[in-house]
């Protein structure tokens, strides 16, 4: 028994473990850690870290867990791995898996010279980290401008979420340029929506506000303050009270360098966040600054009239 194991291959042995996923043995599985919800659906942008490994190769030939932050790749698009596509639709958010892949689901039997050998077996460890079933985003904007224009606002409103998810994805890796043309996209979309009631355009500025607020941030961490404040702005024109608004036009203001209206937006901020750190520590941040400028006009000014007194000496 014991001589027998000893001479099976390494990728038989794993082999044992594992689940025939699509009955011809051609891609066999084994759960490492479970996942949570629903598979992966045949329409999905998917977000992975993955290795790839030959037999008796200590090193993959393929990984993403170098990347900081691995890019979604979209299913019937970017996988160019057969048997990785179908085994990313039997997986769930948050799932870790082995996989066996046959020559068939692979790179077949011309391998793929010089890292894959012809008629090569490979190993793969996949953990799903998210993802994002964009069916209804591809066929919207596979549309004509016209068609899109009669599509309804439920619809729309499903893919504009769908862009923020994406922007907020990008913003968080600090690809802010992506971020912001994800953003612009959800709110062109929004403007070009005719509303046919009352509560459709409600729906719509609801739909703005938190879009707005992000693109207000992120034109602010693009160290571009103007734009920044003219975001934020447009939030404030629909809700003057919202306390995020206030607080990144305050931030704006502040960067530019008008702390008397800095500290209008901040107050107010404050009045309706009492105990929000991020509003208090830039009121304080706020107050430093303008107490270091008046410092800087002071010593500007003693200068100036040591100056004259010299002058009017000479």
């Amino acid at each position: 028994m014991h001589s027998r194991e000893a001479m099976q291959r390494p990728f038989e042995r794993l082999a044992v473990q594992m689940q025939d996923i699509l009955g011809d043995e051609g891609i066999l599985k084994r759960v490492i850690q479970p996942g949570d919800g629903p598979l992966v659906p045949r329409d999905a942008s998917v977000s992975v870290n993955l290795s790839g490994y030959l037999e008796y190769c200590d090193d993959p030939f393929e990984t993403t867990k170098k990347l900081k932050h691995p890019r979604m790749m979209k299913l019937g698009r970017d996988v160019t791995l057969w048997g990785l596509e179908v085994g990313l639709l039997t997986m769930k958010k948050g799932e870790l898996a082995h996989f066996l892949f046959k020559p068939k689901y692979a790179y077949g039997e011309m391998g793929c010279p010089p890292l894959i050998p012809s008629s090569a077996t490979v190993f793969y460890e996949v953990h799903v980290i998210d993802f994002l079933d964009s069916a209804k985003v591809d066929e919207f904007f596979a549309l004509a401008p016209e068609e899109q224009a009669t599509v309804p606002l439920a619809t729309v409103l499903e893919v504009v979420s769908n862009q923020r998810f994406f922007g907020n994805r990008c913003f968080r890796q600090s690809r802010y340029e992506d971020a912001k043309d994800r953003y612009k996209q959800g709110i062109t979309l929004l403007q070009n929506h005719e509303a046919q009631s009352q509560e459709d355009k409600r729906s719509v500025e609801a739909a703005q506000v938190p879009i707005l607020l992000n693109l207000s941030l992120t034109y602010f961490r693009l160290e571009r303050p103007t734009t920044s404040l003219k975001y934020g702005q447009r939030v404030l024109e629909m809700d003057p009270n919202n306390a995020k608004a206030l607080y990144r036009c305050g931030q704006a203001y502040l960067e530019l360098g008008d702390y008397e209206k800095a500290a209008d937006c901040l107050t107010k901020a404050q009045v309706k966040m009492p105990f929000n750190k991020d509003i208090n520590k830039l009121l304080m941040k706020l107050q430093e600054s303008y107490s270091d400028c008046l410092g800087k006009e002071r010593e500007m000014c003693s200068k100036m009239f040591a100056n004259l007194k010299v002058s009017s000496r000479d």
